[in-house]
């Protein structure tokens, strides 16, 4: 289903009668005021893994011990300062992880986003491989898929850089846009991309779409793509596993081997904010990368790295393990199409995505009322992500878009908050069709 089909989405509301309208609006006020009675506390603003997900990762805290030994297998003394870009036996994990060669691999701290923070303003402050820094040039811009991942916005906002809405479909981003636009604007230097189970849509990108993306003809020699591969191991159901075709490989092909950044972490797989995160791209951009690093920092956390592989040495562990997360997910997601088909399937108020893997569901109301549907939520005690995060500078232009996370709420906690969003939806949809009649 497109979330994004134009179309009059609540046309059943309209075209009912006024009378019954103001019965079907008294009717669902009166159900308002009962949730406000229950005096709920619930948290769906962002996609952080529900406690029983943590309690998967707590032996690894027990890898390491005061009597562990703490060298690694190329003999380096975890404890003490040194390795910049990462303990062999981590590069190597994080390479199968990311289909890539552990030789161009960099392993640094807890944080995706920090490498791509740091690798913006690399670009903004020294320009990429003898490039013209970003901040001598008068303009820059950046290609932003929507709906997308407000922090990848932050990033670029946080620099002044012009962020460019990307429409999304079931491929990926529009790639007729964006051909268009790279062409004719050395100024765009990059995109964000988000290329298996989408965040917030759920969309794997299409074969098609990630050879033209490594394919397209750039006016900007540095233009970068930001591969942030965040969900490549979080699948849902083990016989519908999505797979998108390496960026890397597609680079290499085409004669554009510099053209990408390849990002992944395991912020969701293991332990949020005490994870290992990666950086992957071509030999000429891992030894500019690793020469800034050595300026940067004397060595990156290694105990953290060296007591992720020995909990998860090998990519066929990372599977097994995430299963076991699926087992917990599975129920959330399931809920959340569930209740979102029994209340609202047959009223033409919403669309959504049916994602089989990743942390989240694009879920868009009537025109012109995302914005109402959050308040209402919030007064109810229930909390989304804000309104219009998905799009650069928080502004959605036609205001239905709302991202649902389900994986923190337990399911019953989860369901009470879809009661509330569904309610929510069908109230503001009910008073835009009374208000057209105004």
């Amino acid at each position: 289903m497109n979330p994004h089909k134009e179309r009059d989405i609540y046309m059943s509301y309209v075209d009912m009668s006024t009378s019954e309208l103001e019965t079907l609006k008294a009717a669902l006020e009166t159900e308002y005021a009962s949730h406000c009675a229950k005096g709920l506390s619930l948290n769906m603003a962002r996609g952080k893994p529900g406690c029983d997900q943590l309690a998967l990762s707590l032996p690894m805290l027990d890898e390491l011990t005061s009597s562990s030994g703490l060298i690694a297998e190329d003999g380096t003394d975890c404890r003490n300062y040194g390795v910049m870009d990462g303990i062999a036996e981590a590069k190597r994990l994080m390479g199968e992880v990311m289909e890539h060669d552990p030789a161009n691999v960099c392993v640094f701290g807890n944080s995706s986003l920090n490498i791509m923070f740091d690798l913006v303003t690399a670009g903004y402050t020294h320009g990429y491989l003898g490039s013209t820094p970003w901040c001598k040039l008068p303009e820059v811009k950046w290609l932003c898929p929507v709906p997308g991942y407000d922090r990848h916005f932050g990033i670029t906002e946080s620099y002044g850089i012009e962020m460019i809405p990307i429409s999304m479909n079931e491929n990926g981003p529009d790639m007729d846009e964006i051909e268009r636009l790279v062409a004719e604007d050395d100024s765009i230097k990059g995109i964000w991309c988000v290329p298996q189970y989408a965040n917030p849509t759920g969309i794997t990108y299409s074969n098609e779409t990630v050879h033209r993306l490594a394919e397209m003809s750039c006016a900007a020699s540095d233009f970068r793509i930001f591969w942030d591969n965040a969900y490549c191991v979080h699948h849902l159901y083990d016989d519908e596993r999505e797979h998108v075709a390496d960026i890397a490989a597609a680079c290499e092909a085409a004669g554009n081997p510099n053209r990408y950044f390849k990002f992944a972490s395991t912020s969701k797989v293991t332990l949020p904010g005490a994870g290992i995160a990666a950086v992957a791209a071509s030999a000429e951009n891992i030894a500019e990368i690793k020469a800034r690093v050595g300026v940067q920092t004397v060595g990156y956390d290694k105990m953290n790295q060296l007591r992720h592989v020995r909990f998860l040495p090998t990519i066929e562990a990372v599977k097994e393990h995430m299963k076991k997360h699926a087992e917990f997910l599975r129920p959330r997601f399931e809920a959340v199409e569930r209740k979102l088909t029994e209340g609202l399937g047959d009223t033409d108020c919403a669309t959504w995505t049916h994602p089989r893997g990743g942390y989240f569901v694009s879920f868009d109301g009537p025109e012109g009322s995302a914005q109402k549907v959050a308040a209402l939520c919030a007064d109810l005690g229930v909390k989304l992500t804000p309104a219009g995060a998905t799009w650069p500078y928080g502004k959605d232009p036609r205001d239905t878009n709302i991202r649902i996370a389900p994986s923190y709420p337990t399911v019953e906690d989860l369901e009470a908050a879809l009661d509330v969003l569904v309610l929510a939806v069908k109230l503001v949809a009910a008073e835009l069709a009374r208000a057209e009649r105004a």
